[in-house]
Protein backbone atom coordinates (compact mmCIF):
# COMPACT_ATOMS: atom_id res chain seq x y z
CA UNK A 1 0.00 0.00 0.00
CA UNK A 2 2.88 2.38 0.72
CA UNK A 3 5.64 3.34 -1.73
CA UNK A 4 8.12 4.10 1.08
CA UNK A 5 8.60 3.01 4.70
CA UNK A 6 7.13 5.20 7.44
CA UNK A 7 10.26 6.32 9.31
CA UNK A 8 10.67 8.01 12.69
CA UNK A 9 11.76 11.14 10.85
CA UNK A 10 8.51 11.12 8.89
CA UNK A 11 6.56 10.75 12.11
CA UNK A 12 8.31 13.73 13.76
CA UNK A 13 7.88 15.87 10.62
CA UNK A 14 4.20 15.12 10.29
CA UNK A 15 3.31 15.53 13.95
CA UNK A 16 5.17 18.85 14.12
CA UNK A 17 3.07 20.07 11.22
CA UNK A 18 -0.06 19.00 13.10
CA UNK A 19 0.91 20.92 16.25
CA UNK A 20 1.95 23.97 14.24
CA UNK A 21 -1.38 24.01 12.43
CA UNK A 22 -3.58 24.18 15.52
CA UNK A 23 -4.18 27.90 15.12
CA UNK A 24 -5.78 27.32 11.73
CA UNK A 25 -7.61 24.11 12.53
CA UNK A 26 -10.90 25.61 13.68
CA UNK A 27 -11.18 27.73 10.54
CA UNK A 28 -10.26 24.86 8.23
CA UNK A 29 -12.57 22.38 9.93
CA UNK A 30 -15.54 24.75 9.88
CA UNK A 31 -15.50 25.01 6.11
CA UNK A 32 -14.04 21.67 5.06
CA UNK A 33 -17.42 20.06 4.46
CA UNK A 34 -18.46 22.84 2.11
CA UNK A 35 -15.20 23.14 0.19
CA UNK A 36 -14.63 19.46 -0.48
CA UNK A 37 -16.92 19.60 -3.50
CA UNK A 38 -18.56 22.68 -4.94
CA UNK A 39 -21.92 21.89 -6.57
CA UNK A 40 -23.02 23.71 -9.68
CA UNK A 41 -26.79 23.98 -9.92
CA UNK A 42 -28.23 23.49 -13.38
CA UNK A 43 -31.12 25.83 -12.61
CA UNK A 44 -32.68 27.62 -9.66
CA UNK A 45 -33.60 25.12 -6.98
CA UNK A 46 -37.13 24.99 -5.63
CA UNK A 47 -36.20 22.73 -2.70
CA UNK A 48 -33.22 22.51 -0.36
CA UNK A 49 -33.97 19.29 1.51
CA UNK A 50 -35.80 15.99 1.01
CA UNK A 51 -37.75 13.98 3.57
CA UNK A 52 -38.23 10.42 2.31
CA UNK A 53 -41.27 8.77 3.92
CA UNK A 54 -40.52 5.19 2.94
CA UNK A 55 -43.37 2.72 3.45
CA UNK A 56 -41.43 -0.54 3.29
CA UNK A 57 -43.44 -3.63 2.42
CA UNK A 58 -45.75 -2.18 -0.20
CA UNK A 59 -48.71 0.07 0.61
CA UNK A 60 -51.91 -0.86 -1.20
CA UNK A 61 -52.60 2.02 -3.58
CA UNK A 62 -56.14 0.78 -4.27
CA UNK A 63 -56.89 0.99 -0.56
CA UNK A 64 -55.46 4.49 -0.23
CA UNK A 65 -54.55 6.99 -2.97
CA UNK A 66 -56.07 5.28 -6.03
CA UNK A 67 -59.49 3.89 -5.01
CA UNK A 68 -61.40 1.69 -7.46
CA UNK A 69 -65.19 1.47 -6.84
CA UNK A 70 -65.45 -1.36 -9.38
CA UNK A 71 -63.65 -3.70 -7.00
CA UNK A 72 -66.51 -3.49 -4.53
CA UNK A 73 -69.04 -4.08 -7.27
CA UNK A 74 -67.21 -7.22 -8.45
CA UNK A 75 -66.05 -8.39 -5.00
CA UNK A 76 -65.62 -12.17 -4.89
CA UNK A 77 -65.65 -12.66 -8.66
CA UNK A 78 -62.71 -13.99 -10.71
CA UNK A 79 -60.49 -11.46 -12.45
CA UNK A 80 -61.85 -10.96 -16.01
CA UNK A 81 -58.35 -10.75 -17.51
CA UNK A 82 -55.11 -12.64 -17.56
CA UNK A 83 -53.32 -12.36 -14.23
CA UNK A 84 -49.58 -11.72 -13.99
CA UNK A 85 -47.50 -14.17 -11.98
CA UNK A 86 -47.40 -12.98 -8.37
CA UNK A 87 -44.78 -13.36 -5.65
CA UNK A 88 -46.52 -16.42 -4.19
CA UNK A 89 -48.57 -17.25 -7.30
CA UNK A 90 -51.64 -17.93 -5.17
CA UNK A 91 -54.38 -15.97 -6.91
CA UNK A 92 -57.83 -15.52 -5.44
CA UNK A 93 -60.87 -13.50 -6.52
CA UNK A 94 -61.42 -9.75 -6.71
CA UNK A 95 -61.14 -8.10 -3.30
CA UNK A 96 -63.05 -4.88 -2.68
CA UNK A 97 -61.48 -2.30 -0.40
CA UNK A 98 -62.22 -2.25 3.32
CA UNK A 99 -62.06 1.58 3.27
CA UNK A 100 -64.57 4.08 1.89
CA UNK A 101 -63.51 6.73 -0.60
CA UNK A 102 -64.49 10.35 -1.07
CA UNK A 103 -63.17 13.57 -2.61
CA UNK A 104 -60.93 15.74 -0.46
CA UNK A 105 -60.00 19.41 -0.48
CA UNK A 106 -60.81 22.09 -3.01
CA UNK A 107 -58.96 20.01 -5.60
CA UNK A 108 -61.44 17.18 -5.08
CA UNK A 109 -58.88 14.39 -5.25
CA UNK A 110 -60.50 11.04 -4.55
CA UNK A 111 -58.85 8.96 -1.83
CA UNK A 112 -59.98 6.43 0.74
CA UNK A 113 -60.21 7.18 4.44
CA UNK A 114 -57.27 4.88 5.25
CA UNK A 115 -55.16 8.05 5.78
CA UNK A 116 -57.76 10.62 6.90
CA UNK A 117 -55.24 13.18 8.20
CA UNK A 118 -53.05 13.01 5.08
CA UNK A 119 -56.13 13.10 2.85
CA UNK A 120 -57.15 16.34 4.56
CA UNK A 121 -53.92 17.80 3.11
CA UNK A 122 -55.00 16.87 -0.44
CA UNK A 123 -54.46 20.37 -1.81
CA UNK A 124 -50.76 20.14 -0.92
CA UNK A 125 -50.22 16.70 -2.50
CA UNK A 126 -49.21 15.72 -6.02
CA UNK A 127 -50.26 12.09 -6.39
CA UNK A 128 -48.55 9.96 -9.04
CA UNK A 129 -50.80 7.01 -9.91
CA UNK A 130 -48.99 5.42 -12.83
CA UNK A 131 -45.82 4.37 -11.05
CA UNK A 132 -44.31 0.99 -11.97
CA UNK A 133 -41.40 -1.11 -10.72
CA UNK A 134 -39.40 -3.92 -12.33
CA UNK A 135 -39.30 -6.20 -9.32
CA UNK A 136 -41.85 -7.80 -7.01
CA UNK A 137 -39.50 -9.11 -4.32
CA UNK A 138 -38.81 -6.90 -1.31
CA UNK A 139 -35.01 -6.71 -1.25
CA UNK A 140 -34.75 -6.13 -4.99
CA UNK A 141 -37.63 -3.66 -4.85
CA UNK A 142 -36.03 -1.77 -1.95
CA UNK A 143 -32.67 -1.52 -3.71
CA UNK A 144 -34.36 -0.48 -6.94
CA UNK A 145 -36.35 2.24 -5.19
CA UNK A 146 -33.34 3.56 -3.26
CA UNK A 147 -30.58 3.25 -5.87
CA UNK A 148 -32.12 2.66 -9.31
CA UNK A 149 -30.55 -0.82 -9.37
CA UNK A 150 -31.90 -4.09 -7.88
CA UNK A 151 -28.75 -5.19 -6.09
CA UNK A 152 -25.76 -4.14 -3.99
CA UNK A 153 -23.05 -1.85 -5.24
CA UNK A 154 -24.80 1.42 -6.13
CA UNK A 155 -25.27 4.59 -4.07
CA UNK A 156 -28.52 5.43 -2.36
CA UNK A 157 -30.48 8.45 -3.61
CA UNK A 158 -29.65 10.20 -0.34
CA UNK A 159 -25.94 9.68 -1.01
CA UNK A 160 -26.25 11.06 -4.54
CA UNK A 161 -28.04 14.15 -3.23
CA UNK A 162 -25.54 14.55 -0.41
CA UNK A 163 -22.69 14.26 -2.93
CA UNK A 164 -24.21 16.61 -5.48
CA UNK A 165 -25.35 19.38 -3.17
CA UNK A 166 -23.09 19.09 -0.09
CA UNK A 167 -24.46 19.60 3.41
CA UNK A 168 -25.46 23.08 4.54
CA UNK A 169 -24.55 22.18 8.12
CA UNK A 170 -21.04 20.78 8.70
CA UNK A 171 -22.03 19.88 12.28
CA UNK A 172 -24.34 17.10 11.06
CA UNK A 173 -24.21 14.47 8.30
CA UNK A 174 -25.95 15.48 5.09
CA UNK A 175 -27.88 12.19 4.86
CA UNK A 176 -29.57 10.87 8.01
CA UNK A 177 -31.78 7.78 8.42
CA UNK A 178 -34.11 7.94 11.42
CA UNK A 179 -34.99 4.72 13.20
CA UNK A 180 -36.72 3.75 16.42
CA UNK A 181 -36.64 0.86 18.85
CA UNK A 182 -39.40 -0.98 16.98
CA UNK A 183 -38.39 -0.06 13.43
CA UNK A 184 -36.25 -2.35 11.32
CA UNK A 185 -34.06 -1.71 8.30
CA UNK A 186 -35.97 -2.80 5.15
CA UNK A 187 -34.94 -6.05 3.46
CA UNK A 188 -31.62 -5.41 1.76
CA UNK A 189 -29.95 -4.07 4.90
CA UNK A 190 -27.99 -0.91 5.59
CA UNK A 191 -26.54 -0.94 2.07
CA UNK A 192 -29.85 0.65 1.07
CA UNK A 193 -28.39 3.80 2.65
CA UNK A 194 -24.84 3.21 1.41
CA UNK A 195 -22.49 5.33 -0.64
CA UNK A 196 -21.05 2.46 -2.78
CA UNK A 197 -18.43 4.13 -5.01
CA UNK A 198 -19.21 7.69 -3.92
CA UNK A 199 -17.08 9.26 -1.17
CA UNK A 200 -17.72 7.68 2.22
CA UNK A 201 -18.79 11.06 3.61
CA UNK A 202 -22.00 10.80 1.59
CA UNK A 203 -23.39 7.59 3.13
CA UNK A 204 -26.45 7.61 5.37
CA UNK A 205 -25.95 7.95 9.13
CA UNK A 206 -28.48 6.06 11.25
CA UNK A 207 -29.94 7.92 14.24
CA UNK A 208 -31.99 5.78 16.64
CA UNK A 209 -34.14 8.30 18.48
CA UNK A 210 -35.91 5.94 20.89
CA UNK A 211 -33.36 6.32 23.66
CA UNK A 212 -31.52 9.28 25.11
CA UNK A 213 -28.60 8.89 22.69
CA UNK A 214 -29.44 8.87 19.00
CA UNK A 215 -25.81 8.11 18.10
CA UNK A 216 -23.77 5.57 20.12
CA UNK A 217 -20.53 6.74 21.76
CA UNK A 218 -21.19 10.38 20.88
CA UNK A 219 -20.21 11.62 24.35
CA UNK A 220 -16.57 12.78 24.47
CA UNK A 221 -14.07 10.63 26.36
CA UNK A 222 -11.62 13.51 26.93
CA UNK A 223 -11.61 17.29 27.24
CA UNK A 224 -12.54 19.16 24.07
CA UNK A 225 -9.14 20.86 23.63
CA UNK A 226 -7.32 17.56 24.19
CA UNK A 227 -9.56 15.84 21.68
CA UNK A 228 -9.01 18.65 19.17
CA UNK A 229 -5.24 18.31 19.52
CA UNK A 230 -5.39 14.54 19.09
CA UNK A 231 -7.59 14.83 15.99
CA UNK A 232 -5.22 17.33 14.40
CA UNK A 233 -2.23 15.07 14.97
CA UNK A 234 -4.09 12.07 13.53
CA UNK A 235 -5.22 14.21 10.60
CA UNK A 236 -1.63 15.18 9.81
CA UNK A 237 -0.53 11.56 9.94
CA UNK A 238 -3.41 10.49 7.71
CA UNK A 239 -2.69 13.24 5.18
CA UNK A 240 0.94 12.22 5.05
CA UNK A 241 -0.08 8.62 4.45
CA UNK A 242 -2.57 9.62 1.73
CA UNK A 243 0.21 11.41 -0.18
CA UNK A 244 1.99 8.08 -0.62
CA UNK A 245 -0.88 5.94 -1.87
CA UNK A 246 -2.84 5.96 -5.09
CA UNK A 247 -6.33 5.73 -3.56
CA UNK A 248 -6.91 8.78 -1.39
CA UNK A 249 -10.70 8.80 -0.89
CA UNK A 250 -10.78 6.36 2.02
CA UNK A 251 -8.21 8.37 3.97
CA UNK A 252 -9.72 11.76 3.15
CA UNK A 253 -13.23 10.54 3.93
CA UNK A 254 -12.00 9.12 7.23
CA UNK A 255 -10.56 12.51 8.13
CA UNK A 256 -13.78 14.30 7.14
CA UNK A 257 -15.96 11.84 9.04
CA UNK A 258 -13.82 12.22 12.17
CA UNK A 259 -14.27 15.99 11.97
CA UNK A 260 -18.04 15.61 11.56
CA UNK A 261 -18.19 13.25 14.53
CA UNK A 262 -16.25 15.78 16.60
CA UNK A 263 -18.77 18.51 15.78
CA UNK A 264 -21.73 16.15 16.30
CA UNK A 265 -20.84 15.83 19.97
CA UNK A 266 -22.49 19.19 20.57
CA UNK A 267 -24.94 19.21 17.66
CA UNK A 268 -26.68 15.88 18.31
CA UNK A 269 -27.66 16.43 21.97
CA UNK A 270 -29.09 19.83 21.03
CA UNK A 271 -30.91 18.34 18.03
CA UNK A 272 -32.55 15.53 19.97
CA UNK A 273 -33.57 17.66 22.95
CA UNK A 274 -37.25 18.37 22.25
CA UNK A 275 -37.97 19.85 25.67
CA UNK A 276 -38.38 23.31 24.13
CA UNK A 277 -41.07 22.16 21.71
CA UNK A 278 -44.52 23.39 22.71
CA UNK A 279 -47.12 21.08 24.16
CA UNK A 280 -49.35 21.88 21.19
CA UNK A 281 -46.63 20.79 18.75
CA UNK A 282 -45.99 17.52 20.59
CA UNK A 283 -49.70 16.75 20.66
CA UNK A 284 -50.11 17.61 16.99
CA UNK A 285 -47.47 15.02 16.03
CA UNK A 286 -48.64 12.46 18.57
CA UNK A 287 -45.46 12.42 20.64
CA UNK A 288 -46.08 10.62 23.94
CA UNK A 289 -48.96 8.63 22.46
CA UNK A 290 -49.71 5.65 24.70
CA UNK A 291 -49.31 3.34 21.67
CA UNK A 292 -45.53 3.02 21.31
CA UNK A 293 -45.59 2.56 17.53
CA UNK A 294 -47.40 5.89 17.13
CA UNK A 295 -45.14 7.70 19.57
CA UNK A 296 -41.97 6.45 17.89
CA UNK A 297 -43.01 7.44 14.38
CA UNK A 298 -44.28 10.79 15.67
CA UNK A 299 -40.83 11.46 17.13
CA UNK A 300 -39.23 10.59 13.78
CA UNK A 301 -41.48 13.08 11.97
CA UNK A 302 -40.74 15.80 14.51
CA UNK A 303 -37.02 15.04 14.26
CA UNK A 304 -37.21 15.24 10.46
CA UNK A 305 -38.51 18.79 10.77
CA UNK A 306 -35.73 19.68 13.20
CA UNK A 307 -33.12 18.22 10.83
CA UNK A 308 -34.22 20.13 7.75
CA UNK A 309 -34.38 23.26 9.89
CA UNK A 310 -30.67 22.69 10.50
CA UNK A 311 -29.79 22.24 6.84
CA UNK A 312 -29.64 18.44 6.51
CA UNK A 313 -30.13 17.57 2.85
CA UNK A 314 -31.80 14.16 2.96
CA UNK A 315 -33.74 12.52 5.80
CA UNK A 316 -35.29 9.05 5.55
CA UNK A 317 -37.84 7.76 8.07
CA UNK A 318 -38.46 4.13 9.07
CA UNK A 319 -41.83 2.56 9.87
CA UNK A 320 -42.22 0.45 13.01
CA UNK A 321 -42.94 -3.26 12.65
CA UNK A 322 -45.95 -5.03 14.13
CA UNK A 323 -46.12 -8.45 12.42
CA UNK A 324 -49.81 -8.39 11.45
CA UNK A 325 -50.68 -10.34 8.30
CA UNK A 326 -47.03 -10.97 7.50
CA UNK A 327 -45.95 -7.36 8.02
CA UNK A 328 -42.99 -8.03 10.26
CA UNK A 329 -39.29 -7.22 10.31
CA UNK A 330 -38.34 -4.72 7.66
CA UNK A 331 -41.62 -5.03 5.72
CA UNK A 332 -44.34 -3.71 8.02
CA UNK A 333 -46.74 -2.89 5.14
CA UNK A 334 -46.55 -6.41 3.72
CA UNK A 335 -50.05 -7.75 4.43
CA UNK A 336 -50.45 -11.02 2.57
CA UNK A 337 -53.11 -11.76 5.15
CA UNK A 338 -55.37 -9.71 7.41
CA UNK A 339 -54.87 -6.55 5.38
CA UNK A 340 -57.76 -4.81 7.10
CA UNK A 341 -56.09 -4.92 10.51
CA UNK A 342 -52.51 -4.70 9.21
CA UNK A 343 -52.97 -1.70 6.93
CA UNK A 344 -55.25 -0.11 9.50
CA UNK A 345 -52.59 -0.42 12.19
CA UNK A 346 -49.85 0.91 9.91
CA UNK A 347 -51.94 3.86 8.73
CA UNK A 348 -52.77 4.76 12.33
CA UNK A 349 -49.03 4.79 13.02
CA UNK A 350 -47.97 7.20 10.26
CA UNK A 351 -51.07 9.19 9.24
CA UNK A 352 -51.28 11.79 12.01
CA UNK A 353 -47.50 12.43 12.31
CA UNK A 354 -47.03 12.89 8.54
CA UNK A 355 -49.98 15.28 8.32
CA UNK A 356 -48.56 17.17 11.30
CA UNK A 357 -45.17 17.34 9.59
CA UNK A 358 -46.75 18.92 6.50
CA UNK A 359 -48.66 21.45 8.59
CA UNK A 360 -45.69 22.24 10.83
CA UNK A 361 -43.37 22.83 7.86
CA UNK A 362 -45.99 25.06 6.27
CA UNK A 363 -46.56 27.08 9.45
CA UNK A 364 -42.81 27.64 9.80
CA UNK A 365 -42.34 28.67 6.18
CA UNK A 366 -40.28 25.55 5.44
CA UNK A 367 -42.62 23.57 3.19
CA UNK A 368 -41.69 25.56 0.09
CA UNK A 369 -38.05 24.52 0.49
CA UNK A 370 -38.64 20.98 1.75
CA UNK A 371 -39.72 18.15 -0.56
CA UNK A 372 -41.61 15.22 0.96
CA UNK A 373 -41.70 11.92 -0.94
CA UNK A 374 -44.08 9.12 0.12
CA UNK A 375 -43.84 5.68 -1.48
CA UNK A 376 -43.26 1.98 -0.98
CA UNK A 377 -41.39 -0.40 -3.28
CA UNK A 378 -44.57 -1.48 -5.10
CA UNK A 379 -48.36 -1.65 -4.65
CA UNK A 380 -50.73 -4.55 -4.07
CA UNK A 381 -53.05 -6.60 -6.26
CA UNK A 382 -56.80 -6.03 -6.76
CA UNK A 383 -57.48 -9.68 -5.95
CA UNK A 384 -56.96 -11.63 -2.75
CA UNK A 385 -54.17 -13.99 -1.92
CA UNK A 386 -56.20 -17.20 -1.99
CA UNK A 387 -54.52 -19.12 0.82
CA UNK A 388 -55.66 -16.48 3.28
CA UNK A 389 -59.37 -17.00 2.59
CA UNK A 390 -60.34 -16.40 6.21
CA UNK A 391 -57.52 -13.93 6.85
CA UNK A 392 -57.61 -12.03 3.61
CA UNK A 393 -54.71 -10.07 2.14
CA UNK A 394 -53.12 -8.92 -1.13
CA UNK A 395 -49.92 -9.99 -2.89
CA UNK A 396 -47.35 -7.62 -4.44
CA UNK A 397 -48.15 -5.56 -7.54
CA UNK A 398 -45.33 -3.70 -9.35
CA UNK A 399 -47.47 -3.18 -12.51
CA UNK A 400 -49.10 -0.03 -11.19
CA UNK A 401 -49.06 1.81 -7.86
CA UNK A 402 -49.01 5.26 -6.29
CA UNK A 403 -46.62 7.70 -4.67
CA UNK A 404 -47.05 11.32 -3.67
CA UNK A 405 -44.85 14.38 -3.40
CA UNK A 406 -45.49 17.51 -1.37
CA UNK A 407 -43.85 20.93 -0.92
CA UNK A 408 -40.52 21.92 -2.47
CA UNK A 409 -41.88 23.29 -5.76
CA UNK A 410 -44.59 20.65 -6.27
CA UNK A 411 -48.00 21.65 -7.64
CA UNK A 412 -50.39 20.63 -4.88
CA UNK A 413 -53.85 19.26 -5.53
CA UNK A 414 -52.79 17.42 -8.68
CA UNK A 415 -52.94 13.86 -9.95
CA UNK A 416 -50.58 12.54 -12.61
CA UNK A 417 -51.02 9.18 -14.32
CA UNK A 418 -53.63 6.48 -13.85
CA UNK A 419 -54.13 2.74 -13.48
CA UNK A 420 -56.89 0.74 -15.12
CA UNK A 421 -60.35 0.42 -13.53
CA UNK A 422 -59.08 -2.48 -11.39
CA UNK A 423 -55.96 -0.62 -10.23
CA UNK A 424 -53.93 -3.43 -11.74
CA UNK A 425 -51.83 -1.92 -14.54
CA UNK A 426 -50.65 1.64 -15.14
CA UNK A 427 -52.28 2.88 -18.35
CA UNK A 428 -51.68 6.63 -18.43
CA UNK A 429 -48.62 8.64 -17.47
CA UNK A 430 -46.80 5.35 -17.03
CA UNK A 431 -43.83 6.19 -14.81
CA UNK A 432 -40.87 4.55 -13.10
CA UNK A 433 -38.34 5.01 -10.32
CA UNK A 434 -35.90 6.81 -12.61
CA UNK A 435 -38.49 9.51 -13.28
CA UNK A 436 -39.20 9.88 -9.59
CA UNK A 437 -35.56 10.62 -8.80
CA UNK A 438 -35.10 12.73 -11.94
CA UNK A 439 -37.95 14.90 -10.67
CA UNK A 440 -36.57 15.08 -7.13
CA UNK A 441 -33.15 16.14 -8.45
CA UNK A 442 -34.77 18.70 -10.74
CA UNK A 443 -36.61 20.28 -7.81
CA UNK A 444 -33.25 20.48 -6.00
CA UNK A 445 -31.79 22.39 -8.96
CA UNK A 446 -29.85 19.43 -10.38
CA UNK A 447 -30.02 17.96 -13.88
CA UNK A 448 -30.11 14.21 -13.33
CA UNK A 449 -28.15 13.65 -16.55
CA UNK A 450 -25.28 15.76 -15.25
CA UNK A 451 -24.93 14.42 -11.71
CA UNK A 452 -22.43 11.67 -12.48
CA UNK A 453 -19.47 9.88 -10.94
CA UNK A 454 -16.89 8.00 -12.96
CA UNK A 455 -16.50 4.44 -11.78
CA UNK A 456 -15.31 1.38 -13.66
CA UNK A 457 -14.59 3.49 -16.74
CA UNK A 458 -18.14 4.83 -17.00
CA UNK A 459 -19.98 7.93 -15.82
CA UNK A 460 -22.66 6.49 -13.56
CA UNK A 461 -25.73 8.28 -12.21
CA UNK A 462 -28.77 7.69 -10.03
CA UNK A 463 -31.12 7.42 -13.01
CA UNK A 464 -28.77 5.11 -14.96
CA UNK A 465 -29.50 5.83 -18.67
CA UNK A 466 -33.18 6.60 -18.10
CA UNK A 467 -35.45 9.18 -16.58
CA UNK A 468 -37.48 12.27 -17.40
CA UNK A 469 -38.86 14.98 -15.17
CA UNK A 470 -42.52 14.99 -14.18
CA UNK A 471 -43.16 18.54 -15.36
CA UNK A 472 -46.88 17.90 -14.93
CA UNK A 473 -46.58 18.16 -11.12
CA UNK A 474 -44.08 21.03 -10.88
CA UNK A 475 -45.46 24.43 -9.87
Amino acid sequence: MSTSPFSRRDFIRLTSKGVGGLALSSLVNSVSAKTAYQPTLHHTAKAKSVIFLYMSGGVSHIDSFDPKPLLRELHGQPMPMEVERTQFDDVGNILGSFWDSQRYGQSGIEMTNLFPHIAAQADDLAIVRGLTAKFSEHAQGNFFMHTGFPFLGYPSAGSWINYGLVTENPNLPGFIVLQSEKSKTPHGGVSLFGNAFLPATTQGSIFNISGDRAVPNIQPAMLKNEQRTALDVIKSLDLGFSERIATKDAIQSSIANAETAFLMQEAVPELTDISQETTATLEMYGVNDTVSHKDEYARQCLMARRLVERGVRFVELSCCSHGIGGGGGGNPWDQHGNIEEGHGTMAAQVDKPIAALIKDLKDRGLLDQTLLVFTGEFGRNPFSQASFSTDIGRDHNPQGFSAWLCGGGVKGGTVYGATDEFGYHAIDGISNIYELWATVLHLLGVDHDQLTFQYGGRNLRLTDVHGKVWNEIIA
